[in-house]
């Protein structure tokens, strides 16, 4: 057991996907695989059951996650104790307001480590040396690096009567109260349909969003991500896909600051690799 594999066991606890693990650790997918197979082994126990849309902790994952998690702070704050003071870059990043949690601390997480850069962060709408946003926030002289896209979907109370359906119609939400948020791309699953909305609150964020319908207030369409692993909300598919592509942007007029050339360049790289299986598969599917 090394502090590797309880990093890529930690990444897998909060991603609950091995893709999205890898990608958030910059690995290959099957050292992910690997190190959890090995950790596995020298506990002696199963810490994860893999289905159709990813993995789910075991009781013994839920309790080993506890242990791991203090070994790796207390790894990184000794690591950090004799390291000597040097200069440090201000890199300022601008985030969008509706990125959700877990990818938020996986993200950030790269850049906060190292020892020779001040984080500042900002709204998507100032300046800053890069931004994190949607592919629909890009402006005409910004180069975009994707990162991830997800679909949005219907966060309702668990015990609202929509739930029963698996997946909901604009029509469906006619007349019920609904969460609005700022700064979102909801319209275009509103806009193919001449129903009427009924405006319960406007929410700031997406946690605020999410807390409003947890009390029952109304029901919002959301990001995947924002919804997921939240046990307060009931999710549900929505009859349009609509789907977002959140990547970093930065001015194609400037060059990058040296303190992201590095962290850019780890994205392009880990977006590339299922690209490349892509085409394979379209020629199987072909022939």
């Amino acid at each position: 057991m090394d502090i590797r594999e309880l990093r890529y066991f930690a990444a897998v606890y909060r991603e609950r996907n091995l893709t999205a693990a890898a990608r958030a650790c910059f690995v290959s997918q099957p050292s992910i695989s690997t190190a959890i197979t090995h950790l596995e082994a020298e506990l002696g126990t199963t810490l994860f059951i893999r289905h159709k849309k990813g993995v789910a902790p075991t009781a013994s994952a839920e309790q080993f996650h506890a242990l791991a998690r203090r070994i790796i702070d207390e790894a990184d704050a000794a690591r950090s104790l004799f390291r000597k003071p040097n200069t440090k870059t201000t890199v300022t990043l601008g985030l969008m307001r509706t990125l959700d949690i877990p990818r938020t601390i996986a993200l950030l997480k790269p850049l906060t480590a190292r020892t020779d850069i001040a984080l500042r962060l900002v709204g998507s709408d100032k300046r800053a040396d890069a931004r994190i946003i949607s592919k629909s926030m890009l402006r005409a002289d910004e180069h975009f690096v994707a990162l991830w896209s997800e679909r949005y979907v219907a966060a309702l109370p668990p015990s609202h009567p929509l739930t029963l359906k698996e997946k909901l119609r604009a029509a469906d939400l006619a007349g019920v109260p609904l969460i609005d948020r700022c700064h979102c791309e909801q319209s275009e699953f509103f806009g193919r349909s001449s129903q009427r909305r009924q405006t319960a609150a406007i929410a700031q964020s997406e946690d605020w969003a999410m807390a409003l319908v947890a009390a029952g207030v109304g029901i919002a369409i959301v990001p995947e991500g924002v919804a997921r692993g939240n046990p307060d909300v009931a999710v549900r598919a929505i009859e349009v896909k609509v789907k977002r592509e959140v990547g970093l942007a930065y001015r194609a007029s400037e060059p990058l600051a040296d303190a992201l050339k590095e962290f850019v360049g780890k994205l392009q790289k880990q977006r590339r690799k299922p690209d490349r299986t892509g085409p394979r598969r379209n020629k199987r599917r072909k022939s």
